[in-house]
Parts: C-alpha cells; sequence; structure tokens
C-alpha cells in the first residue's frame, strides 16, 4: 500500500504540493509565534530581574512594563520596609539609540545594587555625560571606549563595555538616571520601574503580598508569566498564537479535505479496480488516510524549516532583535508536528467516510 501512496502522490505532483504548501505556511506560522513568544518570556525574565533583583514595581495596568510611570518619591517609603534589602529605581528608554532603535538605555543611579552587577571588559563606568555599552551591542555597533554613540541625534562619549550576563541588557546602554528620563521625556520625579532584593530570610511571595497591600496602584511582579500576563501587548501576542493555530487548523483541514475528495472522485475506476480484485472497504479508506497523512507530512516537514527561519529573521528585520529572540524548543517542534499531522487526519475524515461509504454499499449491491 505504501508504494501505492507514493506513487498517487508523485502522478498529481502540483495538487500535491499545493496542499503541502498551504499546511507548511500553517505550521510555520505556529512555529514561528510560538518561538517568539518563548523569546518574549524570556525577555520579560530578564526585565524584572536586572541585577538579580527579586522583584520588579510597575505601574499598575500599564499597557506594557516600558510605559510604566512610577514616582522616584517611592524609593525612600521603599527603603524603610523591614522586609526590603535595597531597591535600585531604573528609567527606560526605547527608540533612543539612533543606529540600533531596538537597543535600550537604562538609566540608573550611581552605585545601584544592578549597576554593582556589571563586569566591565573595557574602560571603565560611566562618568557625568558619558554612558557604557554592552558587549554585545558594541560588537554590533563596532564602538570601542573613546568613541561615541549617537542618542536621538546627540553624540555621547563611551566610557566603557559592560558584561551582565543578560541578552537583554547587553544589547543596551547604561547611563544615568537623569540622562535616561531626558531621552524617554519624563520628568526627574518619574521612573519606570524599580527593581527590589527582598530581605534575607524572607519569602519573595509575602515580599509581593506586603507591598502590594502597602502601596495600592503597584504591579510587583516576580516571574515572567506574571510579566506577560500584566502587559497587555503581550497578553495580545499570546491571544495571535492561539488565533493562528486555529486558523491554521481550519485552512490545512479544508485544503486537506478538498484535495483528497477530488482524489477519489477522479479515481473511481480506479478504486472500482481495487475493489474488483479484492480491496475490502477498510483497505480503500485506509489509502485515501495513508495520501492525507503523507501530504500533512510533507507540508509539516516543510513548515518546520520555514518557521526556524522565520523565527530566526523575523525579529532583525522589524528591529525587534534587542527585545525579542527566537527560543525553539522540541516542545515547540512536537505540538507544530502535531498540529501538522492532526490537519492530514481530520481533513481525511470525510473524504474517507465517502470511500468506506461507496464500497460498502457496493459490496452489498453485489451480495
Amino acid at each position: 500500500m505504501l508504494a501505492l501512496i507514493i506513487a498517487n502522490l508523485r502522478r498529481r505532483t502540483a495538487r500535491t504540493a499545493l496542499t503541502a504548501a498551504g499546511i507548511a505556511v500553517g505550521v510555520a506560522s505556529v512555529v514561528a509565534l510560538l518561538s517568539l513568544s518563548a523569546g518574549l518570556t524570556q525577555t520579560a525574565g530578564e526585565l524584572i530581574h536586572l541585577g538579580r533583583a527579586d522583584l520588579g514595581l510597575f505601574q499598575a495596568d500599564a499597557g506594557d512594563p516600558t510605559t510604566s510611570v512610577l514616582p522616584l518619591s517611592l524609593v525612600p517609603q521603599l527603603r524603610h520596609e523591614s522586609y526590603v534589602a535595597d531597591v535600585a529605581p531604573l528609567q527606560l528608554a526605547v527608540s533612543a539609540v539612533d543606529r540600533a532603535p531596538s537597543a535600550v538605555v537604562f538609566g540608573m543611579e550611581g552605585g545601584s545594587f544592578v549597576g554593582r552587577r556589571l563586569v566591565f571588559t573595557a574602560g571603565r563606568p560611566p562618568a557625568a555625560g558619558q554612558v557604557a555599552v554592552g558587549d554585545l551591542l558594541a560588537s554590533q555597533l563596532h564602538l570601542v571606549p573613546g568613541g561615541t554613540i549617537s542618542l536621538h541625534h546627540r553624540a555621547v562619549a563611551v566610557a566603557g563595555i559592560y558584561h551582565s550576563g543578560t541578552a537583554f541588557q547587553d544589547q543596551g546602554v547604561i547611563t544615568s538616571l537623569a540622562e535616561a528620563q531626558r531621552l524617554a521625556g519624563r520628568t526627574p520625579q518619574e521612573v519606570t520601574t524599580i527593581a527590589v532584593r527582598v530581605a534575607p530570610q524572607v519569602p519573595v511571595a509575602t515580599a509581593q503580598r506586603r507591598l502590594l497591600r502597602t502601596f495600592p496602584g503597584l504591579q510587583a511582579i516576580s516571574t515572567p508569566d506574571e510579566a506577560l500576563r500584566a502587559g497587555a501587548n503581550s497578553q495580545l501576542i499570546s491571544k495571535a498564537v492561539v488565533l493562528i493555530v486555529v486558523l491554521a487548523l481550519i485552512i490545512g483541514v479544508l485544503a486537506v479535505a478538498n484535495t483528497m475528495l477530488a482524489a477519489v472522485l477522479e479515481r473511481r475506476r480506479e478504486l472500482a479496480l481495487l475493489a474488483t480484485i479484492g480491496w475490502s472497504p477498510r483497505q480503500l479508506a485506509g489509502l485515501v488516510l495513508g495520501e492525507a497523512v503523507a501530504v500533512s507530512v510533507i507540508g509539516t516537514g516543510v513548515g518546520l524549516l520555514l518557521g526556524y527561519l522565520a523565527a530566526g529573521f523575523l525579529p532583525g528585520a522589524l528591529g525587534l532583535q534587542s527585545y525579542i529572540s527566537a527560543q525553539l524548543t522540541l516542545w515547540t517542534l512536537g505540538r507544530a508536528m502535531l498540529i501538522g499531522v492532526t490537519i492530514g487526519l481530520i481533513g481525511a475524515v470525510f473524504p474517507v467516510w465517502r470511500v468506506a461509504r461507496t464500497w460498502s454499499a457496493a459490496s452489498l449491491a453485489q451480495a
């Protein structure tokens, strides 16, 4: 039967290719979106835990963490809480690096625990009017200490190159809190987020509950999943993944069903001949099902490759490589393969039923 399935697919090359291409597009979309969604989760975790912070404080109901606005006056109040070991106000400025719009400028106070964790591989920490550049961004823009980087069309001296171990931060720029506030268009009394280190022996969940109770209007985020749920844009991306999966299933199922039904109608004589020489309705149905699954497997294989390429290409093409890097896992590939095979199985249901019913009736009539 396998040889016959292969022969039938090769006999209708154009139809097989078009059906497989439709499945491939759906599977590729699923792979790319799942990979980028996983990358977004990783970035969210890196943003929360800058400088090995336990918690990140953000404005409640902010559409995106980078749009959060917190009063700087919260900092001394937080430092007086017994369960808080240290805090570091941070100002994030996006689209401020002219040659790398996706890079983020991190503004922080001198001596903050976030800054103390930076390892300078070249140069030194920035002084007033200077910046430090992450080693990934420095490599991309070919920057060295003593050079300059353009921030909002203004050349700023590069004092040093740092490494934090966090890709999101290593693709950015460190500057003073005041300079980042200026770049982001914020007042000196506003920051994006406040990184919090919890006191020893205090569970993070306990500190989180106490912070929310003491300071209404805050979001205290400790995990990437919480960050994704907090951001409206992230929720839209998660819902888009589900929508693409559903659309891929619907479009793929219709394509397979249409192709296999047309093949069944065109091959009535062939199927009748097979029935005449002893093929049972179950065997005929298995032949049609095998062809549908084979087309789905071909489309799924091509889709996995296209999805892998798209996931790696899209962030750079859209200028988002500093925010998102594709995280392609075996679980992602497994889900995409399952969707591709499911398309073939569901799409073959009606054609298989049609074949089984038709030749069962023919067998009864001959009897």
